[in-house]
């Protein structure tokens, strides 16, 4: 007679958990609420995504993100902050990305783009070469800034943008997010944080223009409004639109929570879905007072104030703190970025301390690990 089977395991007690919830945005649906964070790689030679780019978004796509977002993707050559940064606006970058948005969509995440101009903080060397500024004679290129104010001491004067300039590059963020959708994204984020070109003319202390692009809170305003209004038009109805936000300058007279509250209200009504909550990186007299979750209290203030989705990020690594943060309402979305890099998966990692459920890719399931 044959021995009795051992009987099956009792299964571990799966109960719900906000960071594994599902996040409705227009027609697009992430699995979880969890998004790698947009993190510049400056691996791109001739500005073309390459395998590098493919195996580091997509091992976050099989790590199980829900929206895996590119790194800032720069609308034109001018506006790469390094040499090696990845842009759209050739077939060619637009092939490489194709590739890459396959792969991920496959793995059951969503693919997104962060579109940017780095503005003043364009042409330089990479961090690890200690971000020299690159002068034409070296290689570099024209930078350009809503006024000529450098970055820093001994970095580069920016040449003051004119009108039909501003213009000029409102029709390349256009043809990028027309790229973008032909690549196979289904989110954009528009980059108007840490003292790149967007939010430089949103601060006080990076514009001191005298049009209708500087002075007044509407006129510092306008051009990120206009950069919201000219994607939207050439982005479906149906997918979502975020914008990144420094939403505090961390410096006297510069951009506050209340300026970013009454920004993220007028993008509301243009039709973005999310404000991506950062701070800082105007101007380097910053004083920001790091700490796990620093940046949480401004996605709450603007999720609040606003009446619109905020994600949190910055220093968000246990998983105990992200749950809190989406149970407590204080965010919609869980941005990860460094824990990301060193723990590409993170989520499955979280789903299992949380007692989620989730699913392993078929090929890694026999594990056990997180059944």
């Amino acid at each position: 007679m044959a021995a009795p089977e051992a009987a099956a395991p009792k299964p571990k007690r799966k109960r719900d958990v906000r960071l594994f919830e599902p996040l409705e945005l227009r027609e697009v649906t992430s699995r979880n609420r969890i998004m790698t964070s947009p993190m510049s790689q400056y691996s791109a030679p001739e500005s073309i995504p390459t395998d590098w780019h493919y195996v580091h978004l997509g091992t976050r796509a099989v790590g199980g993100s829900g929206i895996v977002m590119t790194e800032a993707t720069a609308i034109e050559p001018r506006g790469r902050i390094s040499p090696w940064d990845v842009g759209l606006w050739s077939d060619e970058q637009e092939a490489a990305f194709a590739r890459i948005t396959e792969f991920v969509t496959e793995q059951g995440a969503i693919p997104g783009i962060q579109l940017a101009h780095a503005g003043r903080k364009a042409s330089h060397m990479r961090p690890w070469e200690d971000r020299k500024p690159i002068h034409i004679e070296d290689g570099g290129w024209e930078i350009v800034a809503p006024s000529p104010i450098p970055w820093t001491e001994g970095d580069i004067l920016p040449t003051e943008l004119t009108l039909d300039q501003i213009g000029q590059i409102l029709a390349k963020y256009r043809d990028s997010a027309q790229r973008a959708l032909r690549a196979g994204f289904k989110v954009i984020e528009i980059h108007a944080a840490h003292g790149y070109l967007l939010h430089s003319f949103l601060s006080p202390l990076t514009n001191q223009r005298s049009d209708e692009y500087g002075g007044s809170y509407d006129n510092r305003v306008r051009i990120v409004l206009k950069v919201a209004s000219t994607i939207r038009e050439a982005w479906p109805a149906e997918l979502p639109l975020f914008v990144r936000l420094s939403v505090k300058d961390w410096v006297d007279g510069g951009w506050e929570v209340a300026d970013s509250v009454e920004l993220a209200k007028r993008l509301g009504k243009l039709e973005v879905d999310l404000i991506d909550c950062s701070s800082g990186g105007a101007v380097p007299e910053q004083q920001i007072p790091i700490h796990p979750g620093y940046q949480v209290p401004l996605a709450h203030a603007v999720r609040a104030g606003a009446n619109i989705k905020s994600a949190a990020v910055g220093l968000i690594s246990e998983p105990v703190q992200a749950e809190k943060i989406l149970a407590n309402e204080r965010a919609d979305l869980i941005v990860i970025g460094r824990i990301a890099l060193w723990s590409p998966y993170w989520p499955r990692h979280a789903a299992s301390e949380l007692h989620a459920e989730v699913k392993l890719p078929i090929q890694y399931a026999r594990s056990g690990i997180y059944a």
